[in-house]
Order: structure tokens, then sequence, then C-alpha cells
């Protein structure tokens, strides 16, 4: 599919010109029909429709897990990622000699609240502050007391990758398990979940993988036998269909399901998958580091300071710019209708639907913007 067609596909961009894809993705067209289909189905219902509704949610979870690199069975879908998340906390026993929860300072807000919430349960949450995106100390600080590693694959505020391989050999070698939070990278840099050997891998539709309402978990298949959620609802037993009291638990990732779905968030987010599945993730991330080279290379012509790191292998799919007055120019762009997003410093997403023209005209905008600012 070439880029004209591709970009066909996305009426947001009709609109506005769109480098804001690591906070919220545009969303296809076709997703139309799939609300349309949806209403339909609520004005005429029967209750026939959930089996096929928990069958569409089955197999967007089936697609995501072939496009990181995990086998049928290994995802599991939910609302969001604190609710997966907070579900995977639950299997883990705090009660013995290993009690530490080791994170670090780049995290979302989400997962630092969500284990000092499970200090009651005898968590002991570390978080390790990493100094210029290397991963040294946090190896350092993962021990034998350690029960879990979760970490960011790609760091909301600067957009640094943080080294995967290095994360899990060292985890891994002390027999600590490793959840990994890559809803800032799935969709825009290649992930293999498989050869990277991490235990937990979340992500989500709403970013990269131009979807909504939705959030996966990717769970190791072999440690599924040993996992016991204690949040956990009716679509985790293994005859859920049968409404039967729970005999046991399913098994497969569905064991980490919970109560009653809300499957439309799966429909919509199919539509931008295959999408993503057609291009390819590797011609995605060729086109991503095309834009984001450029970014860089106006910025340094710009004397605007980079927070986010040079080295292609280092980065993700967004560059972040701080310069003085950068929230303002923000707000300025957006009334312009030039989208980008501000999370303590101004933070430029392209995606593959946008062009190198449009990284031009944006950080045009950005010139004309900081000077505005500056009088």
């Amino acid at each position: 599919m070439d880029q004209a067609t591709l970009r066909a596909e996305f009426p947001l961009l009709e609109t506005c010109l769109y480098l804001n894809s690591n906070s919220t993705g545009a969303i296809p067209r076709r997703v139309e029909t799939v609300l349309r289909r949806y209403w339909q189905t609520l004005v005429n219902w029967r209750d026939e429709i959930w089996s096929g509704w928990l069958e569409q949610t089955q197999a967007y979870a089936d697609a995501v897990a072939g496009f990181i690199g995990a086998p049928p069975g290994s995802v599991v879908t939910d609302v969001n990622l604190s609710t997966l998340l907070a579900r995977v906390a639950t299997c883990l026993d705090f009660t013995g000699r290993r009690t530490k929860v080791v994170t670090t300072d780049l995290e979302f807000p989400t997962v630092p609240f969500l284990w000092r919430g499970f200090a009651r349960y005898g968590a002991d949450l570390e978080v390790v502050p990493l100094q210029g995106h290397d991963v040294g100390a946090l190896e350092a600080a993962i021990d034998e007391r350690t029960r879990c590693v979760c970490v960011t694959h790609g760091a909301y505020a600067t957009g640094a990758l943080l080294d995967l391989e290095r994360i899990v050999a060292r985890a891994h070698a002390v027999g600590a398990k490793v959840i990994v939070d890559a809803y800032q990278t799935v969709g825009a840099v290649p992930l293999d979940v498989t050869a990277l050997g991490v235990d937990f891998l979340l992500g989500g539709a709403h970013k990269w993988m131009c979807g909504a309402s939705t959030a996966f978990l990717y769970i190791r298949p072999d440690l599924l036998p040993e996992l016991r959620p204690a949040a956990t609802g009716w679509l985790a037993g293994a005859d859920p269909t049968g409404f039967r009291p729970a005999a046991g638990w399913a098994p497969d990732a569905r064991r980490l399901s919970g109560g009653t779905p809300m499957p439309l968030g799966p429909m919509i987010s199919r539509v931008g998958l295959d999408l993503l599945a057609l291009v390819g993730i590797d011609e995605i991330r060729r086109h991503s580091l095309a834009c984001t080279d450029r970014i860089l290379e106006r910025a340094d012509a710009a004397d605007i300071q980079v927070l986010t790191p040079r080295d292609p292998d280092s980065r993700g799919g967004v560059v972040c710019l701080r310069f003085p007055g950068a929230e303002h120019v923000r707000n300025r762009l957006a009334g312009r209708g030039i989208v980008c997003s501000w999370r303590g410093s101004l933070r430029v997403a392209p995606h593959i639907y946008t062009t190198i023209a449009e990284v031009d005209a944006f950080m045009d905008a950005v010139d004309v913007e900081r000077k505005q600012v500056g009088r």
C-alpha cells in the first residue's frame, strides 16, 4: 500500500496536521462500518450476538499476538492497561523472601501508583533513577529478593527505549519475572516477545495501533499453568459460556480475563491493526526513523534542545523537544490545527501516515511560534 492510499484511510488527516500518535492514533475510516453494525445490533438485540462478539474479541487478541511474535492463545484484552497489570499483580506472592518490585523513574504514573497499592499485600517497591537511560543501575537493583521487574519499553517523557535484553537476562538470572509496559512503542517499534523472553508484556490500541478503548496483555505460555489471579471474572473460567460455576481456569491467556467485556473496542481496533499488519512493522519503523531523523536535524538547526536519544536503536517513535515557552507554543499550534502533545516537553510523534513534508511544515510552524512567544 502506497502512502497516499494509506493516508486516505484516515479522515483525521484531512482536518489537521497530526503529529500526536504517541497520545492518540488516528482512526481508520472503515471503523464507521463497525460502529454502524454495532448500532444495528443494539437496535435489534438478540442474545446470540454474544458468541460472535466473543469470537471477534478472541480473534483480535490472536491477531495482536501475531503482530508481536507470540503464539495464539497467549494474549488477552481488556479496557485498559491498569486493569490488566493489576490482574497480573494478584498472581504474584509477596509473603516470602521475594517481596521486591523493581521499576524505574521513567514509568507512566500508573506503574508506581499501582505497585504502591500492593504494599498492603507485602510488595516492596524500589524505584531506580536511570541516568541517561542506561539500565546499569536497574540491573544492580535486581537481586534474589526481587519478585518482579516492571519497566517501560519506551519512556513516555523522552521517547528513549530501554534495553529489554539486558533487563530480562538479569531478572531471569536471579529468578525474577519481567513485566514490560510497551504502550509507548507497540505499533511503532518492532517487538518479538518470544525472542525477548519477557514474561508479561502490556500494550494498547489507542496510540500507535490506531484503535480505541482496548489494552492487551501477553503472557509467556509456559507460565500460564501457575497463574491464579485473585482479581478475576467469569470469562476466566474453562467454560464461561456454559454458565455454570467454574470448575477450573481457562488453559490459555483467557484465565486473566475479567467479567463481561466491552466488545466494541476490539472490533474497532482490529481495523487499525489489520492496516498496520498490511504495511508491516519493519516498514513502519523505517519510515518512523526517517521522520524522527528529520525532526532532529531541524531541531539542531534551530538550536532546540532534544531530550530523546539520537541513536536510532535507543529511540522510539517520538521526539521530545524543550525550549522556553514550549507549552505555550504547543497551545498556539493547536489553534492553527497542528496537533502534538505536551508532557514537560513538546512531544512530536509522526507515524506511518505522516509525510516528511508535514514534518517540515510542523518544524516551520514551531519556528514561527517560538518567535511570537518570545516577543
